[in-house]
């Protein structure tokens, strides 16, 4: 898979992050790995992850916990190889309770555009069932 690649515009960054999304809105452990170099390290909330085969269990323990999960990132800033994003998640729970995460998340990238280091801070809150 061919991306942007750093140094970031504001432009090649929001491309590279339009793949991010869709990566993440398909559910696919595969299609998220696309996007990350082997020696990924992440941090999601309180779970720390360091390579891919962590990452891929990782994601399929989060889309069994975290279903019909939909992602909008929104891009704060972009700087060299960095990113900055601010992101929305909604997912619900296996009993049907819905739930909103909001969060930050910083980006490094490698030359070639991959994911190597990512990490997100968030918070979680129930919403009504309408």
């Amino acid at each position: 898979m061919k991306f942007p690649t750093p140094p970031w515009s504001m432009e090649t960054a929001a491309e590279r992050l339009v793949f991010e999304e869709a990566a993440w809105n398909s559910h696919d452990p595969g299609k998220i790995l696309e996007g990350y170099v082997e020696a990924i390290e992440m941090r999601d909330g309180v779970d720390l992850i360091r390579g891919k085969q962590e990452l891929k269990q990782f994601l399929q323990r989060k889309f069994e916990k975290q279903m019909d999960y939909t992602l909008k990132l929104d891009l704060w800033g972009a700087l060299k190889g960095r990113m900055a994003v601010r992101f929305e998640a909604e997912w619900r729970d296996a009993s049907g309770q819905r739930y909103r995460d909001y969060g930050i998340e910083v980006f490094q990238f490698n030359d070639d555009g991959y994911v190597e280091r990512r990490f997100a801070s968030q918070e979680a809150i129930e919403i009504g069932q309408s």
